[in-house]
């Protein structure tokens, strides 16, 4: 398994309820630990933990911990002579709430919210023989958001298939680029306020999404706009207060304009998508290139 699949693997279990028998198992699977390996495991014949927990020798040992005792865990884990003797580089121990862990080696720690732990997936990757430096390991955020947006970008393919052709391609990822630079004004203060493009969406938007197309169209089109123009082009005013970023949204294809309208590209109604916070949603794209 590469990072971004161990991102995807730890990001569905940590959206599961906890399960304190199944988690030290789960979380080694999700590292891409075979069901062989997983299967010696559970019997108990290649695991030698001393503390009830899971014993994967040279790589990590695992403990469920009471309610409110997961530092106390922590610490038995990396007092255990099992511990030693399986060579074990990493000790971690959740009670479903919180999430602590230690790398052995290097003495780095893991603290936070059991929901928050995919956030620190990269400090794991050893376990799947992935060689970090803490450079790579703090670029966790980074891979975990490549990820969304491939998630993002499969399930539009996934109603739109007909812009997965060679022909619809370029024009599908450019609608990516307009909204990853959206992504990327929000988090860099190019926008005037944190979150504007997420939560203007998210504001203006019908309740079921019918509109949502609309919506982000006409940030589209006033963001390709300088201001002096928009009231005559009736731009509103909450897409007025977003910047000029025609440089990276105006695109050509071919001779031709092929975003021609505020729709273009855009989520159509035709299937009543739907936008849920934290999930990709089921969006249509027009086919002619112009939003209906």
């Amino acid at each position: 398994m590469n990072a971004v699949e161990i991102e995807e693997a730890i990001s569905k279990l940590a959206e599961q309820p906890f399960d304190a028998e199944e988690f030290p198992y789960l979380f080694l699977q999700a590292f891409g630990n075979k069901e062989t390996t997983l299967k010696r495991l559970r019997k108990g014949e290649s695991n030698k933990s001393d503390l009830g927990g899971v014993l994967q020798t040279n790589n990590i040992h695992i403990a469920v911990a009471a309610p409110g005792t997961v530092t106390r865990t922590l610490a038995a884990l990396k007092a255990s002579p099992a511990t030693t003797r399986a060579k074990a580089k990493f000790v971690l121990a959740t009670d479903g709430d919180a999430f602590e862990a230690e790398d052995l080696v290097s003495g780095e720690t893991v603290a936070c919210a059991y929901a928050d732990f995919p956030d620190h997936f990269g400090f794991f990757l050893p376990l799947a023989g992935i060689t970090t430096v803490k450079q790579v390991r703090d670029s966790s955020f980074d891979i975990r958001a490549t990820s969304r947006l491939n998630r993002l970008y499969v399930e539009l393919l996934k109603d739109n298939p007909e812009w997965g052709t060679a022909e619809r391609r370029p024009d599908m990822n450019h609608f990516m680029a307009r909204l990853i630079f959206c992504f990327f004004a929000e988090d860099t203060d190019i926008f005037a306020k944190p979150l504007l493009f997420t939560s203007t969406v998210e504001q203006m938007s019908a309740k079921d999404s019918s509109n949502t197309h609309e919506v982000i169209g006409t940030l589209f089109r006033a963001m390709n706009m300088k201001h002096a123009e928009r009231a005559a082009a009736n731009i509103p005013r909450w897409a007025d207060q977003f910047p000029l970023c025609e440089r990276w949204l105006v695109f050509r294809h071919h001779g031709r304009a092929a975003l021609q309208s505020d729709r273009a590209l855009l989520p159509s109604p035709h299937r009543r998508p739907r936008l849920e916070k934290d999930q990709p949603g089921h969006l249509r794209l027009d086919d002619s290139g112009r939003g209906r």
